[in-house]
């Protein structure tokens, strides 16, 4: 089983929306997917109960079950945990970071979350668990995401090729318990999506 961890230090990057679009990617790519909601705000756990057919799985935990509940999920045939975590937790983050594969920070590509960014990066670097940037919110026009992949550089984590823009048709999706995949599988935050997954996908091996 491999483990993603999604770590930001700062509120507002959208760890929760990219965890629930990965998890449901991985569910439609044919993996068995589980996906484990440390926030104490439960956001994820709120997206699921308005789905109907009860996948991918989202458990709501506290980080001290964390590896019986990863250990559980490998017994019980989980390709892929996703960790979605919560924004000022130190401790979530790093057991979270412990336990993953690999670590995907969301970051928009403005000044006070680049600026937020190296206390996450402090993070994935003590628990020696590989990490990307992955920009988030990204506006359509301009070179303002450019601009944020050659500050990244400073941190020495690379940042992953493909970004999220900043698109309404994820609040929409959210709000009816569903994913952009689903809601407008042609559309642009659809491609965006899949393109992460696939990359996400090859560097772990899943």
């Amino acid at each position: 089983m491999k483990t993603v961890a999604i770590l930001s230090r700062k509120g507002g990057t959208g760890k929760t929306t990219l965890a629930v679009h990965l998890s449901v990617a991985a569910e439609r790519a044919g993996h068995t997917t589980a996906l484990i909601d440390l926030d104490p705000q439960a956001s994820a756990v709120s997206w699921s109960d308005k789905r109907e057919g009860g996948t991918p799985a989202v458990i709501s935990a506290h980080s001290s079950r964390l590896p019986d509940l990863l250990a559980t999920a490998e017994q019980s045939g989980v390709d892929l945990a996703i960790i979605d975590t919560a924004a000022h937790a130190e401790t979530s983050a790093l057991a979270a970071a412990r336990a993953a594969t690999l670590a995907l920070i969301p970051c928009r590509p403005a000044s006070l979350d680049l600026l937020a960014i190296g206390a996450t990066v402090d993070v994935v670097k003590l628990a020696k668990v590989p990490a990307y940037v992955v920009f988030n919110g990204a506006p359509a026009r301009g070179n303002l995401t450019n601009e944020a992949r050659r500050a990244v550089e400073a941190y020495d984590v690379p940042c992953a090729p493909c970004s999220i823009g900043q698109r309404i048709a994820f609040v929409h999706a959210l709000i009816d318990g569903l994913t952009v995949q689903e809601a407008e599988p042609t559309g642009k935050a659809s491609h965006e999506i899949n393109a992460l997954y696939a990359y996400l996908a090859n560097e772990i091996e899943v």
